[in-house]
């Protein structure tokens, strides 16, 4: 749950502008339509609830990071982020709401990317790469790691030297003499 922050803060992110029409002119159409059209969600506390939510967003977002690896959300996030706090709090001319507008959908573009790093990773943690191969000539059998981007047609035998290929409707040769099948049949992927 604690990687499922971002999403969650970015999500409220969106409804506390939507609720302050008065800062947010774009969102106030929407909220006209379900007749809340002068409401404020928070009432002055409308910029620190946004601020702060920026804050968990950005927060989640490293938490995400520290268990994928993947730099391209936070790459959107950070500039997002301090764009945002530099216009509520530096910028008072009138193009102030443009630029976080442009902040929000960073972080909306953040936690999209991260969402997708995390499936990827995922997907990767709970498939298995070892398979030990049985060679049908000789019946030698030998623990491999199966490639992840890539199939294997051919395997030799290090016993009786025989070459080995994927039976007839199998995508390699894990997928035909191994104990494993390979990595995107497990996913559920369509393999080479």
């Amino acid at each position: 749950m604690r990687f499922q922050v971002d999403k969650i803060s970015t999500a409220f992110l969106f409804v506390t502008a939507m609720a302050s029409p008065c800062c947010f002119p774009l969102f106030g159409f929407l909220l006209a339509s379900f007749g809340l059209g002068s409401f404020e969600l928070f009432g002055g506390w409308t910029m620190w609830a946004f601020l702060g939510l920026v804050l968990i967003s950005l927060s989640g977002l490293f938490f995400s990071y520290r268990k994928h690896r993947c730099m391209w959300p936070l790459l959107s996030a950070i500039p997002s982020s301090i764009l945002i706090f530099y216009s509520y709090l530096f910028i008072t001319a009138d193009y102030w709401t443009a630029l976080i507008y442009i902040g929000m959908f960073g972080l909306l573009l953040a936690s999209i990317l991260d969402y997708y790093r995390m499936r990827l990773h995922n997907k990767i943690k709970t498939v298995g790469l070892q398979s030990i191969i049985t060679c049908p000539a000789c019946g030698h059998r030998k623990e491999e790691t199966m490639p992840v981007d890539a199939c294997q047609y051919f395997y030799e035998c290090e016993s009786c030297h025989s070459g080995l290929k994927p039976i007839e409707g199998d995508c390699c040769v894990f997928c035909s003499y191994g104990t494993v099948k390979c990595p995107p049949i497990q996913s559920g992927e369509k393999c080479c």
